[in-house]
């Protein structure tokens, strides 16, 4: 029998599901049992549950077969549990190292209590850390062993149902259960303390307590919130019962009425609308469970009196008198807006007052670069699938030229760009639309992303300032609050993405539409870019796309470029694609006029440089995800791995040589970079089998219709199980292209 079972309930936390059980099965006290819930989650929480199962006995899956909320999936946790003490824990939740081992500790030190309590840190979405209230009231019971009778002080530690550990058999033989709805935890906290003889407490800080921005089950306003008000009276109940814990009623009817004006005054629990009701109903509790001589206490005293009144006008006036006072004191210290910026700001808004063109939609990609990536893969697809809709191009005055014939556009920061923007049903982006772009009711912001994460990203990038390079994480939240749709094209990238950009939008797991591409060209088109490119018939293609350094200024290849063409030999054709970030390169001018490397850096399209590539060489960019779907080789240069990774941050080992994470061969050196090519290795069977579970891992979404998924969910309005979900094809490397076998010290025909 395991000293402790760590019940997780997991609803749509795909994104920090991992932390929270890697947290666990990491302790160093290893006398466990994981007993992992997936409510019925609509996301990858069940997948990856099964996973860690898989990998680790210690882990007991228990699949929902419907979704009934964290109370009946933590009661589901209890029935398969064995250990002596339940530790309960959301998805979301961390446990700082070494918690077990300290729990264990206090609990043999004080001879297995009925509840031992323990301090928690809540993590904000902002690297920020609270330590929490109760620090001091922890320390304070020393190693002693009371009641709550006897210790009242202690009912005011935060009802919540990760903070402590309950005995198994003190908990199964009273019954205890976690009631339906919300604010269950705070019933159950309680109610079990109310019923120990034996409490313990320890001034650890062992939960990390996640508070997301956006996804808790408490975090969106609704009817759903005034169930508080029959949790409490079940409380209330449950005391009747026991005449013993009178004199505990006042201290929990104060607890019970702040927490009912502490939803009261957040929006983000109780809507505006919903406000006079809600205190209607608290006023209601508070007259039916007023305690005998119960005094408010003195901070906020008012909000109690308005209360005991049931005057929400009363309240009202009060909240709106100090809200008046701290607006003042902002205003002084607001800076006026520069004149022009006023002026914009002024057209922009006036343009929002004229009605939304149903049939309007607004296209960028890259900060402006051109028809390009998966917006560009939209935009074709709703010429051809809706062809009433407009579709008109964002981009920079530079890339005007660049155009296709008969596309649209307007240039970003004019007249003509805000009035389109304001006016737009659609906008659809790769990147971001500006920070003064206003999300309209009725419109349809969409993300398209551009890339699979192997960097870290968004929020995260918080931890690498090298990496952020002064980005306000404020405007970034603020841009992400607009869209309605984000794509995504693996499950990798869907729990990376709702994590580190929380918000309130829907993730299409759709594939990405600028892959399509690669279900559909045909032989001929294939011979017909190589031709455009100029790569001689039967030569070996190899595409060098190396990423963007954060940590460096300017271009500077990590390979002596013309050193390994001549390594390569005249049958291999070296493409070079330096970070679209960085100016053209003289240096690789200098190469392509000497016949050694072609620079494709200002290729407009990177899709018809992967089909006409036979391989890749790449460091870490994320071009390496989808050219994966081609089934071609992928070789790893990384010889700046560890600086790359210390300074920018990564999501998984890409050296470690594992399945899943490595694409295929690696080198750390040019000299290795030269003998992978020279002995075969980049496409032998341990280079296909690598890559084999990379595109297992990586690539099951696109099938070559991502497009059309998207245009069909968003301008069609098909119901998502309606849409055609083709079988995957099939992609093989090129027939008439194949390598080369390699021969002696170069590769030849």
């Amino acid at each position: 029998m395991p000293r402790f079972t760590i019940v997780i309930a997991a609803y749509r936390v795909q994104g920090y599901l991992s932390a929270c059980l890697d947290s666990v099965l990491t302790q160093s006290y290893p006398d466990l049992e994981v007993v992992a819930v997936d409510d019925r989650s609509p996301d990858h929480c069940g997948a990856i549950i099964d996973a860690y199962a898989a990998r680790d006995s210690r882990v007991v899956p228990v699949h929902q077969r419907v979704n009934s909320g964290p109370g009946r999936a933590r009661n589901a946790g209890v029935e398969r549990a064995g250990g002596d003490y339940l530790l309960f824990l959301d998805g979301d939740d961390t446990l700082a190292p070494g918690t077990l081992q300290g729990l264990a500790d206090r609990l043999a030190l004080t001879h297995d209590p009925e509840i031992l309590y323990f301090n928690h840190v809540r993590t904000y979405w902002s690297e920020r850390r609270a330590p929490s209230l109760f620090g001091e009231l922890l320390a304070s019971a020393g190693t002693d062993v009371f009641s709550a009778v006897e210790r009242p002080e202690f009912l005011r530690i935060f009802a919540m149902s990760s903070n402590r550990v309950y005995h198994r058999g003190f908990y199964t033989r009273h019954g205890f259960a976690f009631s339906e709805g919300i604010y269950e935890d705070a019933l159950l906290s309680y109610k079990t303390m109310l019923t120990a003889r034996r409490i313990a407490c320890v001034d650890l800080v062992g939960l990390e307590y996640r508070q997301r921005r956006v996804g808790a089950s408490t975090a969106s306003p609704g009817e759903k919130h005034f169930i508080i008000f029959r949790q409490y009276a079940r409380l209330f109940d449950f005391l009747d019962d026991r005449p013993h814990l009178a004199p505990l009623r006042p201290l929990l009817f104060e607890r019970a009425v702040s927490h009912f004006l502490f939803c009261l005054d957040r929006t983000s629990r109780v809507a505006t609308a919903d406000r006079p009701r809600f205190f209607a109903r608290a006023a209601e509790w508070y007259r039916a469970h007023l305690p005998a001589g119960f005094t408010p206490p003195v901070e906020g005293r008012w909000r109690f009196e308005a209360l005991a009144s049931g005057s929400f006008l009363r309240y009202r006036e009060r909240e709106l008198a100090i809200r008046a006072a701290a607006g003042a004191r902002k205003l002084r210290r607001t800076v006026r807006p520069p004149l022009a910026a006023r002026a914009k700001a002024g057209l922009y808004r006036l343009h929002r007052q004229r009605p939304v063109d149903p049939e309007l939609a607004v296209y960028s990609a890259y900060w402006g670069r051109g028809v390009l990536c998966n917006p560009g893969a939209i935009y074709y697809k709703a010429r051809e699938l809706a062809p009433e809709i407009h579709g008109v191009w964002a981009v920079k005055k530079s890339e005007i030229e660049s155009l296709p014939e008969g596309v649209d556009y307007v240039v970003t920061g004019t007249r003509d760009f805000y009035r389109t923007v304001a006016r737009a049903k659609y906008l659809i982006n790769n990147v971001n639309f500006p920070n003064e772009v206003v999300k309209r009711p009725g419109t349809v912001h969409v993300q398209t992303f551009h890339g699979t994460p192997l960097k870290c990203m968004g929020l995260d990038q918080q931890r690498y300032p090298a990496a952020a390079g002064g980005m306000s994480f404020g405007n970034l939240l603020r841009r992400i609050d607009r869209w309605d749709f984000a794509l995504s094209s693996n499950p990798h990238s869907s729990q990376i993405w709702e994590r580190v950009y929380p918000a309130e939008y829907r993730l299409l797991e759709y594939g990405y539409p600028r892959n399509d591409v690669f279900f559909t060209a045909s032989g001929d088109d294939i011979r017909r870019i190589r031709g455009e490119l100029g790569i001689p018939a039967g030569n070996t293609a190899l595409l060098y796309a190396p990423t963007l350094r954060d940590y460096q200024k300017g271009f500077t290849p990590r390979l002596d470029l013309e050193r390994l063409s001549r390594e390569l030999g005249p049958r291999t054709t070296l493409l070079v694609r330096a970070h679209y970030s960085y100016r053209p390169q003289d240096d690789l001018t200098r190469l392509q006029e000497a016949g050694l490397v072609i620079d494709v850096s200002r290729h407009r399209s990177v899709e018809e440089l992967c089909l006409a590539a036979d391989a890749l060489i790449t460091d870490y960019s994320s071009m390496m995800f989808d050219y994966a779907l081609l089934d071609r080789p992928v070789v790893i240069y990384a010889d700046d791995w560890d600086i790359y990774r210390s300074s920018r941050g990564v999501y998984f080992d890409l050296l470690s040589g594992s399945p899943g994470e490595t694409p295929g061969a690696v080198a750390r050196t040019e000299r290795e970079l030269v003998e992978i090519f020279r002995e075969g290795r980049w496409c032998d069977a341990d280079a296909t089998a690598l890559r084999t579970a990379f595109r297992a891992r990586f690539c099951p979404f696109d099938d070559g219709h991502a497009a059309e998924r998207v245009v069909r969910t968003l301008m069609l309005g098909q119901d998502e199980t309606a849409l055609p979900v083709p079988p995957v094809p099939q992609v093989r490397p090129l027939a008439d292209s194949a390598p080369a076998e390699p021969r002696g010290g170069v590769l030849t025909e």
